[in-house]
């Protein structure tokens, strides 16, 4: 098997999607994205940067991530946002050779760190990012506003 690792472009939004939705099922959460939102997005405000592995050709796994800032460390970092390999290219590598590239991209741009978070029941992958020497960060609470909440407080009410 080839695998091939390339920086999504526009032409690629359907396979982004489909990727998006299908880590979505695994996940079992809802999803609402569309292409046009994810193109806007990804393409023309560059909010976050994609990465595709292919194997033999075929879309196998996807990253995407964006730039963080660490006011400790004074330099920029990268978070993870979603990392997804498709279950029929599991065991094959291809999550490590994403994170290694991911990891070669940090060290180039001069990044302090690379962060994300995973699910708590996801046992298979906190043992496979353990197995790499990433660090679960025990002592950190992730907060999250959306929707009525997060215009509500936009709006001060």
């Amino acid at each position: 098997m080839t695998v091939r690792i390339a920086a999504a472009t526009e032409n690629d939004v359907p396979i982004i999607l489909k990727l998006i939705t299908d880590l979505a099922t695994y996940e079992k959460l809802p999803h609402v994205v569309t292409e046009a939102v994810l193109r806007d997005s990804l393409f023309r405000k560059r909010a976050a940067e994609t990465f595709i592995a292919y194997a033999d050709g075929e879309p196998a796994a996807y990253a995407m991530f964006f730039q963080t800032f660490s006011t400790f460390l004074g330099v920029p970092g990268m978070y993870l946002e979603d990392i997804f390999v498709e279950p029929r290219f599991r065991r094959l590598g291809i999550g490590r050779m994403l994170l290694t590239h991911l990891a070669g991209i940090a060290v180039e741009r001069g990044y302090g760190r690379l962060e994300w978070a995973v699910l708590d029941w996801n046992e298979p992958a906190i043992n496979f990012y353990k197995a790499l020497g990433a660090v679960p960060l025990d002592d950190v609470t992730i907060f999250r506003l959306t929707g009525e909440s997060l215009r509500k407080l936009g709006d001060g009410s």
